[in-house]
């Protein structure tokens, strides 16, 4: 079965209203997820719970507020999607988090199975390092 642009908007709707979970249901356990970039989120998962744990996990503690994604664009090929998010933000320390995100997706019986997942690399490992020295300084400074 291929997949359709209104069921890719669809399943998007979950990230959009904040819904993670509900969103991943829709994600394969095993799944073959690929940051790419240079940054402290980069790398190759192999399972859900492996990339939810170092990716959404690990940028929830730097900023304010969740995330808040907007779907930006869809084109599909067969059971490929490519979709263009923008995912808003702000950082502990007060900057903007406006980082934009291009994933291409792979489903298979309309569960998502890889993702290649494009981004901002600067603008993650600033907010991943300044949060990092944020923690180091609470550390050494208990007194």
């Amino acid at each position: 079965m291929k997949i359709t642009k209104e069921e890719v908007r669809n399943l998007f709707k979950h990230l959009e209203k904040g819904d993670a979970d509900s969103f991943f249901t829709n994600v394969s356990e095993n799944v073959d997820w690929t940051v790419m970039g240079t940054h402290p989120l980069a790398g190759h998962y192999t399972s859900l719970e492996d990339f939810r744990q170092n990716t959404f996990n690990r940028l929830a503690p730097c900023l304010t507020a969740p995330i808040q994604l907007v779907l930006k664009t869809v084109f599909i090929d067969g059971d490929t999607a490519i979709v263009e998010l923008q995912a808003t933000s702000q950082a502990k320390s007060g900057w903007d988090f406006d980082n934009q995100y291009c994933w291409i997706i792979e489903f298979r019986d309309k569960i998502i199975v890889r993702v290649r997942a494009y981004l901002d690399s600067n603008m993650v490992a600033r907010l991943i390092a300044e949060e990092e020295e944020e923690s180091t300084k609470v550390y050494f400074n208990r007194g």
